[in-house]
């Protein structure tokens, strides 16, 4: 007796029938590369670039002025010393933060006091939250300052500024320095010795945040922090305007007590801690300056070298304007 066939199963010979060949060559072909998620018109992405476009249209004046980082999180500026300062100097302010039963000195009085002449919301909120305000390892002493992202100035309007006031520029450029807590301790020694303003670039820096806030003890409501787009081709600008640029490097042939530049308009360039300062910035220095020290010690902190490196030159400005 034969054995049924399996329901489904195709009878007669094996193999394709003929006249198939290249039936579905077409689709096998595939259909191109996957369309980017802004240029699928299902996508959010899309409706996101449309509104974009369409903002760039009616506002076509503000291309290009906007020099804030992407992220336009408000930050909060922690610890007495620094959020007393900010409100002395009247920085943009949202609201003011106080923790609950916080112990009240004479600089606590005088942010209160100043939050109420401004006007400023005042919140009373537990130190939990002051905790997640002041962020990783912060340190807010019971207080906070709510304030909107730091707006950076420009290069050559930060270097005209200085010029209208009749002063020598000093001024400090930072070249892959990504702490944020180096870069609050160079705009405490910039403003301690004499400097005038910040340099940062757009990429592979570290930005005014709240980490930066905070190390700065206020002086980053004093010292204006300007963003370049292009650190080299700023450096380039800067010179063509009589700015001398001095690279910061252990193997610099300029020992720091030998400059000569000291008196001039002068740009101090620190690097970053472990790769130093980058080739181009390296090619476009005047001079690549050395900081001795001892053997024993392979680097200073950028932080800790731009502290030397400004004190050098403000005591030999000094010095050179008592002759």
């Amino acid at each position: 007796m034969a054995k049924p066939g399996r329901p489904g199963a195709a009878k007669g010979k094996k193999g394709a029938p003929k006249g198939t060949g290249g039936k579905n060559r077409k689709g096998l072909a595939g259909r191109g590369p996957t369309p980017k998620a802004e240029d699928r018109t299902y996508h959010a992405a899309h409706k996101r670039k449309v509104l974009a476009e369409r903002s760039a249209a009616k506002h076509p004046q503000q291309k290009n002025v906007q020099r804030r980082r992407p992220n336009d999180d408000n930050e909060y500026v922690t610890g007495r010393n620094s959020v007393l300062e900010a409100l002395r100097t009247r920085i943009p302010a949202a609201a003011f933060y106080i923790a609950q039963r916080v112990e009240m000195d004479d600089r606590v009085k005088e942010m209160l006091s100043i939050a109420r002449k401004r006007e400023l919301p005042i919140l009373e909120v537990t130190r939990p939250e002051l905790d997640r305000m002041a962020g990783f390892d912060g340190v807010h002493q019971g207080v906070a300052l709510k304030v909107p992202p730091y707006e950076y100035a420009h290069p050559q309007e930060l270097l005209e500024q200085i010029v209208e006031t009749g002063e020598t520029p000093l001024l400090v450029a930072l070249d892959g320095v990504t702490d944020p807590r180096n870069l609050g301790a160079i705009i405490r020694s910039t403003a301690a010795f004499g400097g005038q303003g910040v340099i940062i670039p757009q990429r592979r820096s570290a930005g005014l945040n709240s980490a930066a806030w905070k190390t700065s003890a206020g002086a980053a409501a004093r010292i204006p922090v300007a963003m370049a787009s292009n650190l080299t081709a700023t450096l380039k600008d800067l010179k063509k305007q009589g700015v001398f640029v001095l690279g910061l490097d252990g193997g610099g042939e300029v020992r720091m007590p030998d400059i000569e530049l000291a008196d001039r308009p002068l740009v101090l360039v620190i690097g970053s801690e472990g790769d130093g300062l980058s080739r181009l910035v390296t090619e476009t220095c005047d001079q690549i300056v050395s900081i001795p020290i001892s053997q024993a010690t392979e680097s200073l902190n950028a932080g800790i070298a731009a502290s030397v490196a400004l004190y050098q030159v403000s005591t030999m400005r000094e010095a050179l304007a008592a002759e």
